[in-house]
């Protein structure tokens, strides 16, 4: 049996990377970057065959698509070089001491992997949030087996895609079950209940993600699950701002809330701008030139079309400009909608304004002094960006911003969250709704942290230590022995 393969359940899916956890844990840091590294490399050679079927599948475009092949290759190239880099591990040691008080034993602390991880690929990025995508690529890096629920969106595209990473994984000795591909909603649901499966990332919707959540805390052991779900990701936009260059920040907006057909996680939709300034008018004007585009999947079509016109129902917001988000039913082609509403209304009733709509659509929330923005500001929910567009005289006076802090994982000042680089800065995370774990990231090099648990080791015999806190340090990592950072050897006398 090849080492990735289609597994006809869930059940032998997982017992399959059960069996292969060991073989993946043990090999050191650099093995595995090995592996990840023959696997960006099949990937590379295959791009024109999975691009086209990618855009066969989800009319994302050749140039989108080839621009997030190179970014699905890089993340497994970064993970590569976290794990040749090594303070992934976080290994340390502290020598014992029998006159501290209390006295000391000899304690070896270092991350180990969780063991074999259910991955979710989402609709959105076919190859960077999908079968090779970053959760994978995290989660393999870690020492983890993974097992990927394909996403229903691209289906033939996950079947070949998963050949590619079989045969490089393969090639490279990885045993059967190192990862494997399932589909269909009730395996999903039987991944996060296998008692073989010790961890789970998704990326998808709130009601979906909070269901699968609700499962895994319900189990006998529940495990630890780390989902990406919705985000307003709103923008504050201050009156000098508007004046030195409205007409730029129109434009910025427009083309961040339509990128993608609005399809994006980092998409901006909700936008707090200050009343008698003319900048309803500057953003009308800039959606002259934007155009819409097909949606990538019914459900995500009628999801859209129903939210916009719900919302629209409640009268919490008017029509600005747009066709009230109708969608092609033949063609799923959407065309972007904005809308306008006051932010006394957001105060009063927040709920019906700070429901996601996926798609191209921004509703601009209009205040009218520093007192209504704060309190607006107060009643927004956790997101993975908020975006200031502000003048260096507004910085002192803008308090709002500490408010926004605490709601969101990523803070911009003039720019736009559309476009999340794959870094180890980054961080693609927030409080709920937007995440189930705002401690942690889906993007960059730390995103390997959640498939990762602390084991400590006291007095233990240096036969018996993992490589990582011995002595004689022979992978050559970096750790924190007696308390400074070295990549020497220590000794257990210190």
């Amino acid at each position: 049996m090849t080492a990735t393969a289609l597994c006809d359940t869930p059940r032998e899916a997982a017992r399959l990377a059960a069996d292969a956890m060991d073989w993946l844990a043990e090999r050191s840091p650099r093995e595995r970057g090995e592996l990840l590294l023959a696997v960006a490399g099949a990937l590379d050679g295959a791009a024109a065959e999975l691009i086209a079927l990618a855009d066969e599948e989800t009319a994302l475009g050749e140039a989108r698509l080839t621009g997030e092949m190179a970014r699905t290759t890089g993340q497994l190239r970064l993970f590569a070089n976290v794990l040749a880099e090594g303070s992934y591990l976080e290994a340390t040691l502290d020598a014992a001491d029998p006159d501290a008080t209390p006295p000391r034993p000899d304690l070896r602390r270092m991350l180990e992997p969780l063991g074999p991880v259910a991955v979710f690929a989402a609709s959105n990025f076919p190859f960077a949030f999908s079968v090779a995508g970053g959760d994978t690529a995290s989660a393999l890096a870690a020492g983890c087996p993974v097992v990927l629920k394909a996403h229903s969106g691209h289906p033939k595209l996950s079947e070949r895609t998963t050949a590619v990473v079989s045969a490089a994984l393969e090639h490279g000795g990885a045993p059967a079950g190192t990862f494997s591909c399932l589909a269909g909603r009730g395996a999903g649901r039987e991944l996060v209940r296998d008692p073989d499966i010790r961890a789970v990332g998704f990326t998808g919707s709130l009601a979906g993600g909070r269901a699968l959540f609700d499962l895994a805390a319900a189990r006998e052991d529940p495990i630890p699950f780390f989902g990406e779900l919705g985000s307003i990701n709103p923008v504050l936009i201050t009156r000098r701002a508007v004046r030195e260059r409205g007409t730029a920040i129109a434009e910025g907006l427009v083309g961040s809330f339509t990128l993608g057909v609005g399809q994006f996680c980092t998409k901006p939709g909700i936008v707090l701008v200050p009343d008698d300034t003319g900048f309803e008018q500057l953003v009308v004007d800039a959606l002259a030139g934007a155009t819409g585009g097909r949606m990538l999947t019914d459900r995500i079509a009628g999801g859209f079309h129903g939210g916009v016109g719900e919302l629209l129902a409640t009268g919490s917001a008017r029509l600005l400009d747009g066709s009230g988000g109708h969608v092609d039913t033949a063609t799923r082609h959407a065309d972007p909608v904005l809308l306008a509403a006051d932010a006394a209304d957001l105060i009063r009733d927040p709920e019906p304004l700070l429901r996601e709509n996926f798609g191209p659509a921004c509703a601009l929330v209009r205040y009218r002094d520093g007192d209504e923005l704060a309190a607006a500001v107060d009643v927004l929910p956790g997101s993975l960006t908020t975006t200031v567009h502000a003048e260096q005289a507004d910085v002192t006076a803008l308090t709002g911003v500490v408010a926004l802090k605490a709601r969101s994982g990523r803070l911009v000042w003039n720019g736009w969250p559309t476009g999340v680089a794959v870094t180890w800065s980054q961080h693609h995370g927030g409080p709920w709704p937007a995440t189930t774990a705002p401690l942690h990231t889906s993007v960059g090099a730390t995103a390997i942290r959640r498939w990762l648990r602390p084991v400590c080791y006291q007095d233990y015999p240096a036969e018996l230590l993992p490589p990582a806190l011995r002595d004689d340090n022979p992978l050559g990592l970096p750790r924190r022995v007696n308390s400074l950072r070295t990549t020497t050897q220590s000794t257990r006398d210190g």
